[in-house]
């Protein structure tokens, strides 16, 4: 069992340990821990003291291993006593050591006295430690109906390479119902609040198992990621943005989930679930929205005041022991409260993590977005982060915006401390964008301007306005042949038209007489035909469609031969008093071609036409 082998681990370190490392004692351990959500929180107040003759400005804190992993915070303070006004606390320096001949198993940390301890001199300090998944459900799968329990393991002695004169211990924890603990000496429970001690002159390393199973259905809310995005504006605002990958980390669910019985009896159908989570957002933040992959959540309540903006979330659906969820949560922040100037360099000073209420967060991104044309970026944290850059390419940029990235793994709400990022930045800049929204629309306008001014015809000394020309005098040219073309053909459906009348009445002299006016018509439209047949001929645009008009206008004029040949036969049978049948005999044959030769005609008229 894990409780098992955690406790012999530290029983092995008891015995194989050195009996003490320096000449300091702990005159008084006096600790405390809270176990009322699921981040766990040790405060300890130390009392040293230097029994030997050399000066010591150092003091040692030792963890065990496998409490070491889960440690997310760890912070030294001198201690200011009961009843005193508590002014602004300067933090201890605190660093990770390695003492020789110490126990492998064993993490130690130093703490940096403000001043040495000579012989006889003491010092308080207060120490607080912060451990993540440091609850341990018991069961690890639960129903919707059950509670959730889980199990924290300690010592009831505090863990030092230093002898301690006199120690206590109190646990507290958030309910009252405990289903078993460790009882040793001097222990005593007073309602959600078990005391061990007080325990004197006790060895360094000493170590006694405690074991406390107790009920907590405290959100157990952790962000296996989560990006926050803090982009300035030197326009006035600082827009954060925060995108949440959730996961409820107690007992794992099992079983089917009830929305009935769950909205029925909310406290017994669904205890170890919770329901909404709250952020405490900076004063006079506005714009804040709250949404998810599908959209906008309504399910969202915010209060607001001179000192704070309180912001009440609910997911979708109520989050039971190995559910997740994701969102992303936004808000506005006035510039002026946050963005400063000092020594040439303008430098921003917001908090670091997440503004949920007691939120573990596995991976934390910080993203610091700033102006494009920002040089020489520095980075002030209260405690060690990773750092890098990026570039973020947004509307009206160039080069790209640089990015400050920060990450942090196991965050806790003590992390959520105002760091600075320091960089220069020309104002001249800010007009970059207005100067290029302004150069934009200048030039649209000067475009069109230009546009509805400027001949943009083709040019009359380019070969393609020249072809284009030819061509059009050549298409006018077409058209004309084709008008006396047709006047040459209505001239002929006139003397047919005479020769009709000649049959009816036997007016010989009125069918000459059509005749007359007919010959002087064609003779007139053949001259009108020669110069332009020369000009389609001097071309070359009317070497596609040349012959054609040349084989319509020789058409034409051996349909004008034989329709005169027809129409002297006529006239000169009536003029000789023929039979009509004899006359009409006569001209069957030239009748024939005549009408042939009109339907070629009609069809090089129709081509030509077409082309």
């Amino acid at each position: 069992m894990e409780i098992s082998r955690f406790g012999l681990l530290l029983f092995t370190i008891a015995i194989l340990a050195s009996p003490a490392l320096s000449d300091l004692v702990l005159s008084k351990v006096d600790r405390r821990i809270y176990l009322t959500s699921h981040i766990v929180r040790i405060s300890s107040t130390l009392k040293v003291e230097n029994v030997g003759p050399e000066t010591v400005s150092v003091v040692l804190l030792a963890f065990p291993e496998l409490q070491a992993k889960n440690m997310a915070y760890l912070m030294a303070t001198p201690h200011e006593g009961k009843g005193k006004v508590k002014n602004s606390v300067v933090a201890l320096p605190v660093e990770v050591a390695n003492p020789k001949d110490m126990p492998p198993a064993l993490t130690f940390y130093s703490v940096s006295l403000p001043k040495g301890l000579a012989e006889g001199d003491s010092f308080t300090l207060d120490v607080l430690a912060v451990f993540t998944h440091a609850l341990q459900p018991i069961p690890e799968q639960i129903t919707q109906a059950d509670i959730q329990l889980v199990v924290y393991q300690e010592s009831a002695y505090y863990l030092s390479p230093y002898a301690v004169k006199v120690q206590s211990l109190s646990v507290k924890l958030p309910d009252s119902r405990i289903e078993s603990y460790t009882k040793l000496e001097n222990t005593k429970i007073h309602g959600s609040e078990i005391k061990y001690g007080p325990y004197e002159n006790l060895p360094a390393f000493s170590y006694s198992p405690i074991v406390v199973h107790f009920e907590s259905n405290q959100p157990f809310a952790v962000a296996r990621e989560l990006v926050r995005e803090i982009e300035i504006s030197h326009w006035g605002n600082v827009q954060v943005t925060e995108h949440y990958k959730l996961i409820h980390g107690g007992a794992q669910s099992k079983g089917e989930f009830s929305r009935l019985d769950f909205q029925a009896r909310p406290n017994v159908r669904g205890a170890s679930a919770f329901r909404y989570l709250v952020a405490n957002l900076p004063p006079r933040a506005h714009s804040v929205y709250y949404r998810d992959a599908i959209g906008n959540i309504s399910t969202s309540h915010l209060w607001a005041d001179s000192k704070k903006t309180e912001l009440l979330i609910e997911p979708r659906y109520p989050m039971f022991g190995g559910w997740r969820t994701a969102f992303t949560i936004g808000y506005g922040l006035p510039l002026q409260d946050f963005l400063y100037e000092s020594e040439g360099k303008r430098f921003l000073n917001i908090t670091f993590s997440s503004p949920m209420v007691e939120l573990v967060i596995d991976t934390l991104i910080v993203k610091v977005v700033l102006p494009e044309g920002s040089s020489d970026l520095s980075v002030a944290a209260p405690f060690p982060v990773k750092q890098w850059q990026e570039a973020k390419i947004s509307h009206l940029d160039i080069d790209g915006r640089p990015v400050v990235v920060l990450g942090k793994t196991n965050a806790v709400p003590e992390h959520n401390q105002y760091f600075q990022v320091y960089y220069k930045f020309n104002k001249l800049s800010m007009f970059r964008e207005p100067l290029m929204l302004i150069s934009g629309f200048f030039f649209v306008f000067i475009a069109c301007i230009v546009y509805m001014h400027a001949d943009i015809s083709i040019s009359k000394s380019s070969a393609s306005y020249l072809a284009k020309q030819q061509w059009e005098e050549v298409q006018a040219a077409i058209q004309q042949v084709q008008n006396i073309i047709s006047r040459c053909l209505t001239t002929h459906d006139k003397l047919e038209a005479s020769l009709r009348d000649l049959s009816r009445t036997g007016d010989v002299q009125a069918c000459k007489a059509a005749r007359k006016a007919a010959d002087g018509l064609l003779k007139e439209l053949s001259k009108e035909l020669k110069p332009l047949l020369t000009s389609l001929q001097s071309s070359p645009s009317a070497a596609q469609v040349l012959p054609k008009v040349e084989e319509l206008v020789a058409k034409e004029r051996e349909l004008q031969e034989k329709v005169m040949v027809k129409h002297s036969t006529v006239v000169d049978g009536y003029e000789k008093k023929s039979v009509a049948r004899d006359i009409e005999n006569r001209v069957a044959l030239q009748q024939q071609k005549l009408v042939a030769l009109r339907q070629e005609v009609d069809d090089l008229l129709e081509f030509i036409d077409e082309i």
